[in-house]
């Protein structure tokens, strides 16, 4: 091997009480000294050519480079697939007026889409691993806008639009994200946090330009053409995007690695985040009919919505780079306590415009930095070699919270005599999403305490 007067690689064995973990390389430039420790595959796994590879490049990463494009591209692809499912709220509020179905039926459709990012997980790992990042991602962003365009002739459908908007269009949502949520890993170590923050707050920042595209959209062409040009827009805009995905490893396979469930530290993550959706999906379905029942315009209904994306998209970034400072699980587990005393003790008493906005801006932040600091956690606590198969187990869980919470909501809501009914119908659904929300913020604090007792330490 050779070496520089400027950088030196040297590989020294570190065996200490049955440590499987070695010293792996010793950079000297400019006279820093940088040791990094290399991890072993674990026994089980050394039939496992994927996982070697992986393990073997953990150290590898460039911290930038095309990563920088990865990520503008991945944050692109984000601005679609989460943006026009967190505007479902806007064409949920207009259904609703139409009296196409009751509030917890059209939130059922809006929820499936997003639900399919569990339902699919395993499925779409595999499917990136045969096809590529590439190609997986051009055939979930052709779903993504088909699915669109579909939507525009089942408009006036239930059953219609659960199959084009719910699974169609909920297919290209899940293949998106298990494209787009785990390549920046490759690409970042030091910076993971930041990378991931960047790449979903296009998701929140998609949000708040669709909450108002959509809208102005409905008053000018109806419903159904509204749904043909999002379409078309976003096949025109993601298909090319997605050509400039690049992996650096081909991944390894997923599948379900039951030895995970030996691990407190992952049960009680498994079921912590799965809580934690419950309530995710409740704001931004039910702030535009919230702000209908005190009396605004459907406009100020989307504007709202829109600053809730907005704020979602701040909160991406910020605790993405949060991540990067205090550890990623102390910045999970602070995102699910602003969540969780927003909706408790401001949306409740939310009786004007002023006060419903504070909720929503602390709501958003809170809400978007879940999505941008799970990856980061995963990753933190099992490695690049495994964080394929956990964290595909890890969104598995998220099904039913993602599929049931804001219907639940919605029949709350509807038992205490729908949206028309006023605002305090709608405190006993705000209360159950606040509770959901702070009962996942104790379980991933319990989770940080086995990984640290220590309060500052980086975790």
């Amino acid at each position: 091997m050779s070496t520089s007067p400027r950088h030196a690689q040297s590989a020294i064995s570190l065996d200490h009480l049955g440590s499987r973990y070695n010293i792996a390389t010793v950079h000297l430039n400019d006279g820093d000294i940088d040791v990094q420790p290399q991890v072993d595959p674990p026994e089980s796994d050394q039939r496992s050519p994927d996982l070697n590879l992986a393990y073997s490049q953990a150290d590898d990463v460039p911290d930038g480079g095309y990563g920088w494009v990865v990520v503008a591209a991945c944050s692109v692809i984000t601005f679609f697939f989460v943006g026009l499912g967190y505007s479902w709220g806007v064409i949920q509020a207009r259904l609703t007026a139409s009296h196409l179905a009751t509030d917890s039926t059209l939130s059922f459709i809006g929820s499936t889409t997003v639900a399919f990012i569990s339902f699919a997980a395993l499925l779409n790992a595999r499917l990136i691993r045969w096809l590529g990042t590439r190609n997986a991602a051009l055939l979930a962003c052709f779903c993504l806008g088909a699915g669109q365009i579909l939507n525009g002739w089942s408009a006036g459908s239930v059953g219609g639009l659960f199959i084009t908007n719910g699974v169609v269009m909920g297919f290209g949502t899940s293949l998106c994200f298990m494209a787009c949520g785990s390549l920046p890993s490759q690409y970042f170590k030091r910076r993971r946090g930041l990378a991931n923050g960047v790449v979903f707050a296009g998701g929140g920042l998609g949000g708040s330009v669709w909450a108002l595209s959509i809208n102005a959209l409905i008053d000018r062409v109806g419903i159904p053409w509204t749904f043909r040009i999002l379409g078309f827009i976003t096949l025109a805009v993601t298909m090319p995007t997605a050509m400039l995905l690049k992996e650096r490893t081909r991944r390894a396979s997923a599948s379900l690695e039951w030895g995970l469930f030996l691990d407190p530290k992952f049960i009680l993550l498994f079921v912590g985040s799965g809580v934690a959706t419950f309530p995710l999906l409740v704001p931004p379905f039910f702030i535009p009919l919230y702000a209908n029942s005190l009396g605004t315009s459907t406009f100020l209904g989307s504007a709202l919505l829109s600053v809730f994306n907005l704020s979602s998209a701040a909160g991406r970034v910020g605790f993405g780079l949060l991540c990067d400072k205090i550890g990623p699980i102390s910045s999970l587990s602070f995102a699910l306590v602003l969540s969780a005393v927003s909706m408790l003790a401001i949306w409740p008493v939310s009786g004007s415009v002023a006060p419903l906005v504070v909720f929503i801006v602390l709501n958003g932040a809170g809400n978007g930095g879940f999505f941008s600091t799970m990856p980061s956690v995963v990753g933190h606590m099992y490695g690049q070699a495994r964080v394929a198969n956990a964290l595909a187990m890890v969104v598995t869980g998220w099904a039913f919270g993602y599929f049931l919470g804001s219907p639940v909501a919605g029949w709350i809501l509807d038992a205490y005599g729908g949206s028309e009914a006023g605002r305090a119908a709608f405190r006993p659904a705000i209360y159950f999403a606040g509770s959901m929300s702070l009962g996942s913020a104790a379980i991933i604090i319990l989770m940080r305490h086995i990984v640290s007792g220590k309060i500052f330490a980086f975790v």
